[in-house]
């Protein structure tokens, strides 16, 4: 993993350059300069439209006494979308833009939940597996005998 993550620390920089020597020698220096600050200004303002909606989903999953688990995978997604779009560059901004539309997100956030869920619960599958318990009480003893652990039905 920390090899891939090396490979792209070094590799994206050098194609982001590429593309926008590319596109720079097509429209001009200052108007690749300007399209690229255009393109961070309007996914800056995505990212705060969709992280907004995000909180007011979570808040109305959380008071309807529900697990908001897609939600917070998109809120990841979308602070990753926020930071590729500050990056300078045409490739990084493109992948964040697809972050921020929502079917690519719902795309990309059901792989994450299924990579995640099989590492999780390895062979488990999707399926969870629950032992209830019960209610357990702890009543301090009586005697010398010791502590006595009871069921709570």
């Amino acid at each position: 993993m920390f090899g891939i993550v090396f490979l792209m620390i070094l590799i994206v920089p050098i194609v982001e350059i590429f593309i926008i020597v590319q596109v720079g020698q097509v429209l001009g220096g200052f108007e690749t300069i300007g399209l690229v600050i255009l393109i961070s200004l309007v996914g800056a303002w995505m990212v705060r439209r969709e992280g907004l909606g995000l909180i007011f989903r979570i808040q109305q999953r959380l008071s309807a006494g529900e697990s908001p688990t897609a939600e917070i995978v998109d809120g990841l997604l979308v602070a990753i979308a926020g930071a590729l779009m500050l990056t300078p560059g045409f490739l990084t901004d493109s992948v964040g833009l697809l972050l921020l539309f929502f079917p690519t997100r719902v795309v990309v956030r059901k792989a994450l939940i299924r990579r995640f869920r099989s590492r999780v619960f390895g062979t488990m599958g999707t399926t969870t597996h629950v032992v209830d318990v019960g209610e357990v009480r702890h009543q301090p003893p009586d005697d010398e005998s010791g502590p006595q652990i009871t069921s709570g039905s």
